[in-house]
């Protein structure tokens, strides 16, 4: 069993869509979106285990961004990537997938097992159909 976390102001911020305008309503609709559909798109998983739980870290103005039903909404106290490196210790044993395009972050999580993917992987606007 996986732990998706998923830096949300690095995927959100992949994409030139007016995102910095609402900081927040960007992080929910992200989150709505990983609580609706499999995150991963049926084939990442495979590689990892079961996801398991989906946990989106969200910093800044996003803070207020509140869990639903299949994401875990973690507010990170101070900075995001200090809290997903956090994370990716805490889930060392039972494995974790971490989200985001932070070379400097991906390094930091790898260093804990944790294995890393792209935002396009979770990105709705980067897919097909979406």
């Amino acid at each position: 069993m996986t732990v998706l976390t998923v830096d949300a102001a690095n995927v959100v911020g992949s994409v030139p869509d007016g995102w910095w305008r609402d900081r927040r309503g960007a992080a929910e609709r992200l989150r709505d979106r990983l609580a609706r559909r499999d995150p991963l798109g049926g084939g990442a998983a495979g590689a990892a285990g079961e996801i398991e739980e989906i946990v989106l870290v969200v910093e800044g103005a996003a803070r207020g961004v509140e869990s639903v039903p299949g994401v875990r909404v973690d507010p990170a106290p101070g900075s995001g990537d200090d809290r997903i490196v956090e994370l990716a210790a805490s889930y060392a044993e039972r494995g974790c997938i971490v989200v985001t395009a932070d070379r400097e972050l991906r390094e930091r999580v790898r260093a804990y097992g944790a294995q890393c993917l792209g935002p396009r992987t979770v990105r709705p606007a980067d897919r097909p159909g979406e």
